[in-house]
């Protein structure tokens, strides 16, 4: 049995901080740990915010021309070419980019999270937090980038004249759905990552192959019904249906059968995430 280093709770004014070295003390506090290092959750976060857009040529631009670029490759593409239908009456530009933003959220986060702990290893390798909280905070960047595109979304919907329902009093549903969705994959590839580096190589590869497997460009609709359900184990069909729902209106249907093992299937790969990631989280510092 090993014994571990914990941190008290902050003492009041007068009092000392008291470090109690106790065999499992950690283990039993660490999901209350994660609510005490939030404000290095926070500081990390805010660090990956100023490094994405502080230290770049272009910028905020980055997360407008990067949907805007593949909005117009796609609609040329899968609309004009290969004639895909839209969602109801719904202009395929934004039913194109209703599917981009929930696929750049998803990928932004698999991607940074993945990299997250070799990217922070000097941090790792010198002092005791919960680990989970690099990840996590890696995944505020892509809620900023979501943001960015939202308002490019809601801009072309406004030139276009077409307007969301009422159903957009949902996404906030779904956008917690899509980081869910997101942080139990990226639990896993992080945590291969500190001990196999060649999974930085894999993951550009895992998330450009995803993007073409799921309903970003199309509607699931073009879908066989056959295999809508089999279609639908890929838990970004789930999320970008829910977000065409929200954005789309009447327009567009959810899958429900398809939508359920969707949700099942997040919960799954979280669960999995996160028992992957504490199980081989003690050997963290050994690798690095």
């Amino acid at each position: 049995m090993t014994s571990s280093l914990d941190q008290s709770a902050p003492s009041t004014p007068g009092q000392e901080r008291v470090l109690v070295l106790e065999a499992g003390r950690t283990e039993r506090n660490y999901w209350s740990d994660l609510w005490a290092y939030r404000e290095l959750f926070a500081i990390l976060a805010w660090r990956d915010i100023a490094v994405q857009y502080k230290q770049t040529v272009i910028g905020v631009a980055w997360a407008v021309i990067r949907p805007l670029l593949t909005m117009v490759i796609f609609t040329v593409v899968f609309g004009t070419l290969a004639k895909l239908p839209t969602e109801g009456t719904a202009p395929y530009p934004v039913m194109v980019m209703a599917g981009m933003l929930p696929w750049f959220l998803f990928s932004t986060i698999l991607s940074q999270a993945a990299n997250s702990l070799v990217s922070n290893s000097n941090l790792i390798g010198k002092v005791y937090f919960p680990r989970l909280i690099v990840p996590t905070a890696s995944s505020i960047v892509a809620l900023v980038d979501f943001l960015v595109t939202f308002l490019l979304l809601l801009g072309l919907m406004v030139v276009l004249g077409f307007y969301p329902s009422w159903q957009i009093l949902f996404l906030p549903f779904f956008v917690i759905l899509a980081v869910l969705a997101a942080l139990g994959p990226a639990l896993i590839l992080a945590s291969l990552n500190v001990r196999y580096r060649d999974f930085r190589f894999i993951v550009p590869f895992i998330v450009q192959f995803g993007m073409y497997v799921s309903p970003v460009g199309f509607a699931s609709s073009v879908v066989p019904e056959n295999l809508r359900l089999i279609y639908s184990i890929n838990p970004a069909v789930g999320v970008i249906d829910g977000f065409r729902w929200c954005l789309l209106g009447g327009q567009a249907n959810l899958y429900w059968p398809g939508f359920a093992l969707s949700l099942v299937v997040v919960a799954f790969f979280l669960w999995l995430g996160i028992r992957t990631f504490r199980a081989t989280e003690k050997t963290f510092a050994d690798l690095f």
